[in-house]
């Protein structure tokens, strides 16, 4: 009975099971082509020279095969690290197809060396049509040599390719619309992008640009840069692109931690490769730090070499300043900046003066803007308290004190922006967001003044002001000026970035801002929608007959009759100022209310426990972000603030800076003897500088290459690869030792298998070799 179950069972289980057959068989190996394989895994390096006689003889095996893995006895060689057996195999000419990819990805730089110096045969052997076909082929056909050892980073290995003479295809640009890029695109785009990667791949790699670029520095914050702008484009490779971008920072930041003297970091920050002989040397002054913040570089900018010598120049009379207690760090800049009107003055009349000369240093030129500026913002809060209060009905008011005492603050601010656009460049300008600031609080007391001015030519008198007119030039006047007092105090928050605690902060608010515009354009299609919605179902509700409507009344009423004031209530809502009644008609229609009060509730929901959170989230994130990258964010915003008081121009603060003074005579004169008597010794002090600074970008180089190829050494420790290599080597060495052993025993006349364990001695003697190196030999 159980052994019918049992049948019963077996049965039953053979039905549901799913039969297997080889459908995609390889091809079959001989019992010699496995020895052949078998004698390169373990590192046989007299059986595989046996084997490969033989075939040049016999023609017994095909010294090209191939195993189950297809694998053939080179890339089995390869992978073992077996440098003997690799220039043997290549000496009988086999196939080397993609050896040398796989020697490069294996990073073998003995089995590279050899690959590169072997030079390809006229008559090929015999070569399995499975290794011809690129379909099967480990790599892509865009994968060249220089682009895979790029993609290993392998120094030796690429020095080895670059003396060679290899070349890497130029990336046209991502949006390139040529006939080469449209149609390898249409043909295949997946591949077309992927080559593309593989290209900035390979030329983002450290050792590739320290080994090949003239300058290391520029190639890495171009290519940095360049990728960057790729992560927004290809969105399908973002992370790669922001990954590559972020190595190639981190090699320059890397390069910058090699400099060892002051001397050098000066030398490589002044440098810059578009020299003009004709400029005054001023010019060149950290230029490389210049492009480092252009390019947005913000690890270069952080190094802390790089903000030494900044700090150092930037407290130039005060050597021991960070030093001090707060105290008098205070009470030191508080002095100077009451001093900065009789500074400015000598600067005025004799800029070469020891006075004249201390306003120029950036620290000091900082202390005096900033009182300036801070003046500028009293006069604001007096100018805010209508001290004047008789002339509050003038429909054209004349100016007061006050606002004279602004006037040339106002100028100042204007010709200041104009220098700096003229001198940076109208892109470089806008690109920066304190910039357009300026710029809308300048425009803001420029159509200020230009409506007073107005509205005091045109109208005079006294005139109660319930009565003006609605656009009236002083009523606008004022409202424009209210806005740009805001915008003048906010401005003080760029001046935050100077300080290590609040500069942090700053940031923060600044990212925050762009969540919060992001937030908006989300919120705005939300409100958008329901105030849609609801002034269809309340436009025939109307009640034209009341004196006020709409949410700005005592009582709330018609609320939602129009598209702005639907818009407007449903604003005000989410801070709490509408009253659930206005969802209410007049009518006895429950239905309508019972809509439009779902759709009311429905907008809340949204719009504050949705959204709000979300845009709370955000916000959360950017401070996170910055929080993580506190220290690097806020010293390349410092950095930023520094190098615009590094300038030579823009010494003197408001409202000095409109007074003309002898300085631009004297700067002329400076002009015209430079570009006509001194182009020689410039050219000659250019060559100089170019020198030394190709003699420094070499030593950083070759320091870099040092600690990248220690610091390799020093992680790789033990890997599974280290013992798979030391297996090879002992196994090599066996068989070295058991063909060394049966030569002298078959020249001592002994028989038996050398690779059996036991062999006969003449007289009673015997000598025991395992597959082991253990031996026993006893003699009688």
């Amino acid at each position: 009975m159980s052994q019918l179950y049992y049948q019963t069972h077996d049965n039953s289980s053979y039905r549901d099971r799913i039969p297997l057959r080889i459908v995609r068989a390889e091809s079959e190996l001989s019992a010699l082509e496995k020895a052949y394989l078998g004698a390169v895994e373990k590192g046989d390096y007299a059986s595989v020279k046996q084997a490969l006689e033989e075939a040049e003889i016999y023609f017994r095996i095909n010294i090209n095969c191939i195993d189950p893995l297809g694998r053939t006895a080179l890339l089995i060689a390869i992978e073992n690290e077996n440098l003997e057996i690799i220039e043997l195999l290549l000496s009988y000419n086999v196939y080397v197809g993609d050896a040398l990819l796989h020697a490069i990805r294996k990073e073998v730089v003995g089995a590279v060396e050899l690959l590169l110096n072997h030079k390809k045969p006229r008559g090929e052997k015999k070569v399995p049509p499975i290794l011809l076909d690129k379909q099967f082929s480990d790599f892509t056909p865009d994968i060249t040599p220089i682009i895979l050892a790029a993609h290993t980073n392998n120094y030796e290995i690429i020095k080895l390719l670059v003396q060679r003479g290899v070349s890497i295809p130029q990336p046209h640009a991502v949006r390139c619309n040529c006939v080469e890029c449209v149609s390898s695109s249409d043909v295949d785009s997946l591949r077309h992008s992927r080559s593309r990667l593989n290209i900035y791949k390979a030329l983002a790699s450290p050792s590739l640009i320290a080994l090949s670029s003239e300058d290391p520095f520029l190639t890495a914050f171009q290519l940095s840069w360049e990728l960057g702008e790729l992560s927004t484009v290809e969105n399908e490779f973002k992370s790669e692109y922001e990954e590559l971008s972020h190595t190639c920072k981190q090699f320059a930041k890397d390069l910058l931690d090699q400099t060892r003297s002051s001397k050098e970091l000066e030398i490589i920050l002044n440098y810059r490769d578009d020299i003009d002989p004709l400029l005054d040397d001023s010019t060149n002054d950290l230029a490389r730090l210049k492009l480092a913040i252009k390019y947005c570089q913000k690890e270069f900018v952080a190094q802390p070499n790089c903000q030494q010598l900044l700090a150092s120049r930037w407290y130039d009379e005060f050597p021991g300043w960070r030093r001090r207690h707060w105290a008098g760090k205070l009470i030191t800049c508080i002095f100077i900046g009451l001093l900065f009107p009789l500074l400015s003055i000598f600067y005025l009349f004799s800029p070469k003066c020891s006075y004249g000369l201390f306003i120029r240093k950036p620290f000091i030129k900082f202390i005096c803007h900033t009182a300036s500026y801070l003046t500028f913002l009293f006069l604001l809060l007096l100018a805010s308290q209508h001290i004047a209060s008789g002339q509050k009905d003038f429909q054209g008011p004349p100016p007061t004190t006050v606002e004279w005492m602004i006037l040339p603050w106002v100028l100042g601010f204007i010709w200041t922006e104009i220098k700096q656009m003229w001198d940076s460049g109208f892109k470089d300008y806008i690109d920066d967001w304190w910039n357009l600031m300026d710029f809308i609080m300048n425009s803001l007391y420029l159509a200020t003044i230009s409506l007073k001015m107005v509205a005091y030519a045109k109208y005079s008198g006294q005139k109660p002001r319930d009565t003006w007119e609605m656009w009236h030039p002083t009523l606008i006047a004022e409202a424009l000026f209210a806005i740009a007092n805001i915008f003048s105090s906010l401005r003080l928050i760029c001046l935050f970035t100077a300080n290590s605690h609040l500069g942090p902060l700053q940031i923060s608010l600044g990212r925050m801002l762009l969540d919060i515009l992001k937030f908006l354009f989300i919120y705005c299609l939300v409100l958008l929608a329901f105030a849609n919605g609801l002034n269809q179902l309340y436009f025939y509700y109307v009640d034209e007959g009341l004196p006020c409507y709409g949410v700005r009344c005592l009582q709330q009423n018609n609320a939602f009759s129009t598209l702005f004031q639907t818009l407007q209530s449903l604003f005000w809502s989410i801070f709490g100022l509408i009253s659930l009644h206005v969802t209410n008609v007049k009518p006895d229609h429950k239905f309508t209310e019972f809509v439009g009060s779902t759709m009311f509730g429905t907008y809340n929901v949204i719009s504050l426990v949705v959204l709000l959170n979300m845009l709370i989230a955000m916000m959360n994130n950017s401070y996170q972000h910055i929080a993580d990258h506190a220290d690097i964010e806020w010293k390349f915003a410092r950095t930023k603030l520094w190098m615009s008081y590094f300038e030579e121009g823009g010494t003197l603060p408001s409202p000095f800076n409109i007074l003309p003074s002898p300085k631009s005579v004297f700067y002329l004169f400076g002009w015209i003897k430079t570009h006509f008597f001194k182009r020689t010794s410039i050219k000659r002090l250019e060559t100089f500088e170019t020198l030394g600074r190709r003699a420094a970008d070499n030593n950083l180089v070759k320091r870099y290459v040092a600690a990248m190829i220690r610091d390799a050494k020093t992680e790789e420790g033990l890997t599974e690869e280290n013992f798979k290599e030391l297996k090879q080597d002992i196994s090599s060495f066996r068989y070295e030792v058991l063909g060394m052993m049966k030569g002298k025993l078959q020249g001592e006349g002994v028989t038996g298998n050398v690779l059996g364990s036991t062999l006969a001695y003449p007289g009673n003697c015997f000598i025991i070799l395992p597959n082991s190196l253990l031996m026993s030999h006893n003699r009688s």
